[in-house]
């Protein structure tokens, strides 16, 4: 129960809000989520595509732009090699029509 519960709350962090700009950050306590890269789209909780463009990273789109600035970034996140550590669960797409489907 905790677990869907807690499932629900990142979901629900995520639909409201407005980052798409994204700076991976080595210090996992500066990170506002702790990321971990699935390699099965059933186990996401969002499917990202990342762009070379910032202009594509849109609210909510799932299109991620990362930056190399934390200062210009909307989220820090911290890389994860463990999906129990996780916040976020993430499927990179190469298809831009798949981001920010689940």
């Amino acid at each position: 129960m905790k677990k869907i519960i807690l499932i629900a709350t990142i979901l629900f962090a995520f639909e409201i809000s407005s980052a798409e700009v994204i700076y991976k950050t080595t210090y996992k306590p500066e990170a506002d989520y702790i990321v971990y890269v699935t390699a099965f789209k059933s186990e996401a909780n969002i499917i990202v595509y990342v762009t070379d463009y910032k202009s594509e990273a849109t609210p909510n789109s799932g299109i991620w732009y990362l930056t190399e600035y934390k200062s210009e970034a909307d989220w820090k996140v911290f890389m994860t090699d463990y999906k129990s550590e996780a916040t976020l669960v993430v499927y990179y797409t190469t298809d831009k029509a798949e981001a920010g489907k689940k």
